[in-house]
């Protein structure tokens, strides 16, 4: 049955959440801030590993020697700057405040807290973004096999815990809009696949934008907001956008 993996993420997200709301109750704020630092170390780290891991390859240079070299650059600065001007234009994280802020005012004022907002956004970002979203509820639509998104659960629930002891019941909410982004994903997959064959570097290059925002993220969570990652979501639909192009013109340096 297809969407299993989905269903086991946010109910994964929903228990995590719970049990961070027990924890936060009893915790001082400095270990609330520390914990909150150490997710947001953890967050830099898978970015960075994600991205890196993308864009770096081994490579034979004129000696036949192994070199480490990049790939996907101008595929990855292209769809940063354009999904930053697209996600400008749509003004995607004020939309995303908003919302959050229109579902706290529906929630009774000790349920949700001063930090119901910082919490849903903050977890549907890094819940959404990532490469093991994209790539599990891709094989979950083609194939029905849902392992990535299981293990993704795991990772998931355990960073729930952490940011609800910190933020709260916003994380908790996070899981509708993971509902609504995995599950499209996996009933759009059988639309994508001729895709995925035909151009089979395109999971990578997903990985390696979803992986880029997801370090922004922990950025965001050390030192505050200093980048709108609300307003970079459009990036990780331009590796689909460009494999498109490339199938009609094979030359494109992308």
């Amino acid at each position: 049955m297809h969407g299993i993996g989905t269903l086991i993420n946010c109910g994964a997200i929903l228990v995590g959440s719970a049990i961070g709301m027990l924890i936060k109750g009893g915790l001082r704020k400095r270990f609330e801030e520390t914990i909150f630092s150490a997710v947001g170390l953890a967050v830099m780290f898978i970015g960075l590993g994600g991205a890196l891991s993308g864009l770096l390859v081994i490579a034979k240079d004129s000696s036949a020697n192994d070199i480490l070299a990049t790939q996907y650059t101008m595929l990855m600065v292209l769809s940063l700057v354009l999904g930053a001007i697209v996600g400008e234009l749509l003004d995607i994280e004020t939309w995303l405040n908003g919302l959050g802020g229109r579902l706290k005012k529906k929630m009774p004022e000790k349920l949700a807290g001063s930090t119901f907002v910082d919490g849903f956004v903050t977890a549907s970002m890094l819940f959404c973004v990532g490469a093991m979203a994209i790539v599990g509820s891709l094989q979950d639509g083609l194939t029905g096999n849902y392992s990535t998104l299981a293990a993704k659960a795991v990772l998931d629930g355990i960073s729930s815990v952490l940011l609800a002891a910190s933020l709260g019941f916003g994380v908790a909410v996070s899981s509708a809009p993971l509902f609504i982004y995995q599950g499209g994903i996996t009933l759009l997959a059988q639309f994508i696949s001729p895709l995925l064959q035909a151009y089979p570097a395109l999971t990578g290059q997903l990985n390696c934008v979803g992986s880029i925002l997801i370090f922004a993220i922990g950025i965001n969570m050390i030192f505050g907001k200093k980048i709108k990652v609300g307003n970079l979501l459009p990036a990780i639909l331009f590796p689909i956008i460009f494999a498109l192009l490339k199938s009609v013109f094979p030359a494109l340096p992308l």
